[in-house]
C-alpha cells in the first residue's frame, strides 16, 4: 500500500466527520500566528467505519513530549503507519491524561475527574509505544536531543512537541492556587467545584475570558452556561457575570446568545470587550473598564501561551507566544527536525482536542514520509469538532473542516456548521462522540 492511499484515508478522516455529525469547538484559531460510538483503533475519531492504514516500512528515531490529545495520538499513528522497524518514544510527566473535554460538568457534579482519565497502556501494549514518565527539562535541537529530569537523555530523528499551554498571571495574582482558573483539567477543576458548592444563595460567579486565541475546551461560554443552569437549581438569587476581553461571543454565537438571552436571562450577565487591570485573591474584587465587581466565587481565565520548555528551544517565533509551524507536516519554522502540535503551535485552527488529534494524523503521514525521503502530503484535511452543554440535560455544537490553503499556506475552513437549536439529542450524542475521540487516541 502506497502513500496515496495514505493521503486518501487521511482525507477520508477529516471530510467523514461532517457526515457523522461530530461537531466544533471554538476558541479562535490563532491569527497569524475531535462522535459515534464506533471505536475500532484506525477510526477517525469521527464514528466512520474503521480503515486499516496503509503503513510503510521506514527506520528512525521518533520522541514525543506530551501525552495529552495531540502527543498521545501522533505516538500511535506513527506506529501503526510506520512499520515496525519506527521507534517511537513518549515522554509523559504524569502517569494519565486528564481531558479537558467534558470537564465542566465537573463543576456541576455531572461527571468526575477519574471518568476523564486516560493512562497510556494501551499505548504501550496494543502498538509498541515506548512509554517514558519523566520531566523534559530541555531541547536541543541542533544534537537533536532532550534531556530528562532524571539525567537520562534522549536522540531522535523527528521530534514532536505537544507540551499543551502555559498561563499568564493576571494582575494582583501571584498563583491560581486559591483562584483557580481551571483550565487544565485537574485538581483546579475540583476546588472550583467546591468553591461552586460552597458559594451562599444570592451570590456572584465571576470569570473573565482572555482574548482568542485561548484552549477550548474547557469552553468559556459553555462554563458560564453549565455555572448557571447549576445556581438556578442549587443557589437562588444567585448569578453569573462574565468578563469577556473579546468584542462579543467567540464562538457559537447563535447558540450562546440564545442561551444567554432566553434559557439563562436573568441569571447571566455578559458583557464584551472587559479588560482587567487588577485581581485581589483576598477580597476577590475585580478592577475592570466597568468598575469594581465583588465575586463570591471568582474564575480567572488567563492569556495562554506556548510552555517555556518551548521558548527555552528556541521555538517561539509568532507574536512571541507561540510556535510557527509548516502545516504540512507541522515542522518547526525555526528548527528542522521538530515538529509542534496542538496548543502550543500557531496555526489558524482553534487550540481545541479534536484539531490536535487531526493535526496529529497529518503530522504522524508527514513524518512517515520524510523519513522515507518523500514529501509531505501537499493537500491535508482537519476537522475542529465538538458538544457545548448548556444546561444538565441539553448542548449545542460546532463542527468546522479545513483545507491547505496554498496560496496562504494556511489551512482555511471550507465548511462549517452550528446546531440549529439547543436540544437534549445533542445531549446525548455528547457522550459517544467523546467516547469515540478518546478511543481514538488513546485506545
Amino acid at each position: 500500500m502506497n502513500l496515496h492511499n495514505r493521503r486518501q484515508f487521511l482525507r477520508l478522516l477529516g471530510a467523514s466527520s461532517l457526515g457523522a455529525l461530530v461537531h466544533g469547538c471554538g476558541g479562535g484559531g490563532d491569527s497569524g500566528t475531535g462522535d459515534s460510538a464506533d471505536t475500532g483503533d484506525s477510526g477517525s475519531g469521527g464514528g466512520t467505519t474503521p480503515v486499516t492504514p496503509p503503513v510503510v516500512n521506514v527506520s528512525g528515531h521518533v520522541v514525543v513530549v506530551g501525552g495529552g490529545m495531540g502527543g498521545a495520538t501522533v505516538a500511535k499513528f506513527l506506529r501503526l503507519w510506520g512499520g515496525q522497524n519506527l521507534r517511537v518514544t513518549l515522554i509523559e510527566r504524569n502517569p494519565s491524561y486528564t481531558s479537558n473535554i467534558l470537564s465542566n460538568l465537573v463543576l456541576n457534579g455531572q461527571r468526575t475527574l477519574s471518568s476523564l482519565a486516560y493512562d497510556y497502556a494501551r499505548l504501550r501494549d496494543n502498538y509498541g509505544v515506548n512509554v517514558i514518565q519523566g520531566e523534559v527539562m530541555g531541547i536541543d535541537p541542533v544534537a537533536r536531543k532532550v534531556s530528562l529530569g532524571d539525567g537520562s537523555t534522549q536522540t531522535y530523528d523527528r521530534l514532536v512537541l505537544a507540551p499543551g499551554l502555559e498561563f499568564d498571571l493576571m494582575p494582583g495574582l501571584t498563583d491560581y492556587q486559591t483562584i483557580p482558573h481551571a483550565w487544565q483539567a485537574g485538581p483546579q477543576t475540583a476546588l472550583l467545584a467546591q468553591q461552586l458548592a460552597a458559594m451562599p444563595a444570592g451570590g456572584t460567579f465571576v470569570m473573565t475570558i482572555p482574548a482568542a486565541p485561548f484552549r477550548c475546551p474547557p469552553g468559556p461560554y459553555e462554563r458560564a452556561c453549565v455555572v448557571a443552569d447549576y445556581l438556578k437549581r442549587n443557589k437562588p438569587g444567585a448569578k453569573v457575570i462574565v468578563l469577556d476581553a473579546n468584542p462579543g461571543i467567540a464562538a457559537e454565537r447563535a447558540s450562546f446568545e440564545t442561551a444567554f438571552n432566553t434559557l439563562h436571562a436573568g441569571v447571566i450577565e455578559y458583557h464584551a470587550a472587559a479588560t482587567i487591570d487588577s485581581i485581589d485573591p483576598v477580597t476577590r474584587l475585580v478592577q475592570t473598564n466597568l468598575g469594581s465587581i465583588a465575586a463570591s466565587v471568582l474564575n480567572p481565565i488567563p492569556p495562554q501561551r506556548a510552555p517555556r520548555l518551548v521558548q527555552d528551544a528556541g521555538l517561539v517565533n509568532v507574536n512571541g507566544r507561540w510556535a510557527g509551524v509548516d502545516v504540512l507536516s507541522y515542522e518547526s519554522t525555526a528548527h528542522p527536525g521538530v515538529h509542534v502540535i496542538g496548543d502550543a503551535s500557531a496555526t489558524t485552527q482553534p487550540k481545541a482536542g479534536h484539531i490536535a488529534n487531526a493535526e496529529a494524523k497529518v503530522c504522524a503521514d508527514a513524518i512517515v514520509r520524510m523519513l522515507a525521503g518523500q514529501a509531505p502530503d501537499p493537500a491535508p484535511v482537519t476537522n475542529s469538532a465538538c458538544y457545548s452543554p448548556i444546561t444538565a440535560t441539553t448542548a449545542s455544537w460546532l463542527t468546522a473542516i479545513y483545507h491547505y490553503d496554498p496560496a496562504s499556506r494556511t489551512m482555511k475552513p471550507y465548511v462549517t456548521g452550528e446546531a440549529a437549536s439547543i436540544t437534549s439529542g445533542n445531549y446525548e450524542d455528547m457522550f459517544p462522540w467523546f467516547n469515540n475521540l478518546m478511543a481514538d487516541s488513546f485506545g
